[in-house]
């Protein structure tokens, strides 16, 4: 059986701030186009709300309920079908909650009523803060919320117990049917006690665990404190005794008089120091005297060394250059005469180009004028061609449309009928021989045939008068045949002819212009083609610019009888440069031989005058070494700074031993170590003393509380608890694997039973992918999807075919559910929104055929997409 939504409305739920009703669902398909933000996806969460949400429920997706900023009670009605019979059921959230279920019976309120409709609809009462559209059955697989077809999912538990149970009746008994339900009911009770619906520990064993846990923090709990106490005795007794030795080794005078004799030595160590400052200031001054007198002496060593070295090289320099000065001159002279025999060269050839342009361009004049004699005819050609073509266009303009045709032979069958209708409706009469007597209407008769359509009044001579009265019909029929003709009349006149027979004459003539407007449009773009010569691009527009921009040059203008000789020039050209070609040549050679001599000459130069700066450096540091202070006694100076030097050495060395024998350094680190060991030892003593008190304060306490008993006591408790834990886990785990085996036994036999799932849902799928396999897993879950052989995991598959194969496998579903007489329905919220022009096309030929069976209620905001789909369109 189907399920069939009739009304909905929805006050002040969400967006619905006033109230909002959906009327006149029918049985098949409906449509409810509506822009987005409009509310149709809060119309599907009211309808979820009306069914499935309990109405005590004060859960974060009840408060979502409200409109945004209100604090008022959100309501929903809904009325539906059920197998033919009539329901409403209507719902208050939040303040004064409240529900309420009209059914054939008459009317239930509050819990009785949502069990009612559970039991009638097949869901549970959802206990979730966020709405679980598993707990809603069927109807939660079958009602689509926007987004929620994305993907192909199975269904949930109450869907796939439904389908196991549908399954089994519709193949036969597995596992002993009633037999096999008993067993079970009663393996779930006993499961029951220990454990909870979602296979966590529960009952029994979360008592048990309990009892354990408690037992076992107040065991620990009091081993804790016995254990404390004895750690305090323990500890004080080791605080005293700690306390005793700081206390001698506190009595001790050893540290103070070491640090006494520390203080007199820091004196004598600072003394010492400052003498070895002095020391080494007076070896330092010695030093840069002796350093300074080495480094006159150096300088002057080498400036003397430098200088020799400088004349010889200067010396060499001067004779090697003087070997390579006449073959220098010689490249030189070369050079410039080949630079000379090169400019004559190039000026030839610029001549021969020059006349060769000249030439030229006297040719292209040429073809140039030839050019435009050809163009000015073709243009001629073009102009004749054009009016043809415009005769031919207007006339082709005449063309009377096709439909205005069929209108007046339309109207001509009118006219015709009109005239058989009134000559079979009217009365005729016809005069035959003389009757001078006789007037019709005061009009003398005519032997003409006359048709009657209004009374006639006869005159057949004094005193007599015959009146003729035609049938009522025959002048409507005279009124139908004048409208008839008018019609045509005025359609002929519009049209500017006097019959179809000219209008269709016309037409031929407006046809046959038509083809030839073809023909000359064919001949215009044969008679415009491109003249590089004058730059001229194919077309009659290119043409007719260029002719306009000619009629300023000279017509009739004669050519040359003769081109000039322009391969001659060119040979010329050709001839000028080969000429210049070798002159280039040997340029180049005699300028790379000068190159190479020059750069065998540069560095001689550049060593030449090196040499000549050295030597003029060495002599200008001789001559300042020697007029400084002192060079005249230069070797007796350094003699004395070196043993003014070493005696300072000496006297140093000396200092340094006398420093080094009274380290200040070490002997204030001696001193602040002494210092601070005496002050560690007092803050000992005094921590000692307090951690002694406060031992002693815990002790006297915690003594008398009887810790040792109560510890006991505690331990026997937890030995017991976990014994119980032990033998309630055992009796658990032995009843959950019974279940777990009957469980795993049922659901392997059931498993050959998918068949008629598959079946279903493939006369579905093949029309979507032909040729294709489905497989399912043990969910009843669409996996994968064979094409020639290979499986496809759905996952991996398209957004789009993802969708589509989850709204066909929810048909099949619906389809096995309502051949076994459950509830069902399809929503769906903005659906195919991945499908392309063909998939889309072919879902919704699906979907209008499904609607044969079950009622479907599309929410979408694609008017376009759903334009074509016939079913009642909707509004909100």
């Amino acid at each position: 059986m189907s399920l069939k939504l009739r009304r909905i409305t929805a006050n002040n739920f969400r967006k619905f701030r006033a109230p909002v009703t959906i009327d006149g669902l029918t049985d098949g398909l409906n449509i409810v186009v509506e822009p987005n933000e409009t509310g149709k996806s809060t119309l599907l969460e009211a309808i979820r709300a009306a069914f499935f949400v309990p109405h005590r429920s004060s859960n974060q997706l009840t408060r979502s309920y409200q409109p945004f900023g209100e604090n008022v009670a959100p309501e929903v009605e809904v009325s539906f079908d059920v197998a033919g019979v009539p329901w409403t059921v209507t719902k208050r959230f939040l303040k004064s909650p409240s529900m309420e279920l009209k059914g054939p019976r008459g009317r239930s309120q509050g819990d009785a009523a949502e069990e009612q409709l559970q039991a009638l609809l097949g869901f549970e009462k959802d206990t979730s803060r966020n709405g679980d559209v598993t707990a809603y059955g069927a109807l939660g697989l079958l009602w689509v919320g926007q987004g929620e077809a994305l993907a192909v999912s199975a269904p949930g538990r109450i869907v796939r117990d439904t389908i196991q149970a549908t399954l089994e009746a519709e193949v036969g008994t597995i596992l002993g049917g009633a037999a096999y339900e008993r067993v079970r009911e009663r393996v779930d009770q006993q499961c029951a006690v220990f454990w909870t619906a979602k296979g966590s520990p529960g009952g029994e064993q979360k008592a048990a665990r309990e009892r354990l846990d408690q037992a076992q923090v107040v065991a620990g709990e009091a081993a804790s404190k016995v254990e404390l106490l004895e750690k305090n005795f323990a500890e004080v007794e080791a605080t005293r005794v700690s306390l005793k030795l700081l206390q001698r080794e506190m009595a001790d005078t050893t540290d103070s008089d070491r640090r006494a004799d520390l203080v007199r030595s820091l004196e004598i160590a600072r003394a010492a120091a400052q003498m070895l400052a002095q020391r080494k200031a007076e070896y330092d001054i010695a030093s840069i005297r002796v350093q300074t007198l080495d480094e006159v002496t150096s300088r002057y060593t080498t400036a003397i060394r430098v200088r020799d070295k400088a004349q010889v090289a200067l010396d060499t320099a001067k004779v090697r250059r003087a070997e390579r000065s006449e073959e220098l001159t010689a490249a030189r002279h070369k050079a410039n005469a080949a630079r000379i025999m090169l400019a004559e060269a190039r000026t030839n050839r610029q001549q021969v180009k020059t006349a060769l342009a000249e030439a030229e361009k006297q040719a292209a004049t040429l073809r140039r004028r030839q050019a435009i004699r050809s163009a000015r005819i073709r243009h001629e050609t073009v102009i004749e061609l054009e009016e043809r073509l415009s005769i031919a266009r207007a006339t082709s303009a005449t063309m009377i449309p096709s439909e205005r045709i069929s209108r007046l032979e339309k109207g001509e069958r009118s006219i015709a009928e009109a005239r058989a209708k009134l000559a079979a409706g009217a009365t005729t009469i016809e005069l035959v021989g003389s009757a001078p007597d006789v007037r019709i209407d005061g009009k003398p008769v005519t032997t003409d045939r006359r048709v009657l359509t209004h009374e006639t009044r006869v005159s057949l001579g004094p005193g007599a008068e015959l009146i003729i009265r035609p049938p009522a019909s025959a002048g409507s029929a005279d009124l139908e045949l004048t409208e008839a003709m008018a019609r045509q009349n005025e359609a002929l006149t519009e049209l500017g002819v006097e019959s179809i027979a000219g209008a269709r004459q016309r037409n031929d003539t407006a046809r046959d212009a038509a083809g030839e407007m073809k023909t000359l449009s064919a001949q215009l773009e044969a008679s415009a083609p491109a003249a590089p010569e004058l730059g001229l691009a194919a077309g009659v527009a290119a043409l007719k610019l260029l002719v306009t921009g000619l009629v300023s040059e000279v017509e009739g203008e004669r050519d040359q009888d003769e081109a000039p000789p322009v391969r001659a020039f060119a040979d010329a050209v050709e001839s000028a440069e080969t000429v210049l070609a070798r002159a280039e040549g040997a340029q180049e050679s005699a300028a790379a031989v000068l190159a190479l001599i020059e750069e065998q000459e540069r560095p001689l130069a550049a060593t030449e005058a090196g040499a000549a700066s050295d030597l003029q450096n060495a002599a200008n540091q001789l001559e300042q070494i020697e007029k400084g202070q002192g060079f005249a006694n230069l070797t007796e100076n350094l003699i004395g700074a070196r043993k003014q030097a070493a005696e300072a050495a000496t006297v140093l060395n000396e200092a340094e031993r006398n420093a080094s024998a009274h380290d200040a350094h070490s002997i204030e680190r001696g001193i602040a170590n002494i210092d601070a060991r005496q002050a560690a030892a007092n803050e000992a003593r005094r921590r000692l003393e307090t951690d002694i008190a406060r031992l002693e304060g815990t002790i006297e306490s915690e003594g008398g509380k009887g810790l040792a008993e109560r510890a006991a006591v505690a331990t026997e408790e937890a030995i017991a608890a976990e014994q119980a834990l032990a033998r309630t886990t055992e009796e658990a785990q032995t009843l959950k694997l019974l279940r777990d085996t009957l469980e795993e036994v049922r659901t392997e036999t059931s498993r050959t039973y998918v068949g008629p799932v598959t079946t279903r849902a493939k006369r579905y799928i093949d029309r979507l992918l032909p040729g294709s396999d489905l497989l399912f897993a043990d969910d009843l879950g669409l996996a994968a999807i064979s094409r020639g052989g290979t499986p496809e995991d759905c996952v991996s598959l398209s957004r789009g075919t993802q969708e589509q194969l989850a709204v066909l496998t929810r048909l099949a579903i619906a389809d096995l559910l309502r051949e076994e007489g459950r509830p069902v329905s399809l929503i769906l919220d903005d659906p195919l929104v991945y499908a392309d022009d063909a998939r889309l096309d072919l879902m919704t030929e699906i979907l209008t055929e499904a609607a044969r069976h079950i009622q479907i209620i599309l929410l979408t905001c694609r008017e376009r997409a759903f334009r074509h789909m016939t079913g009642t369109r909707l509004v909100i």
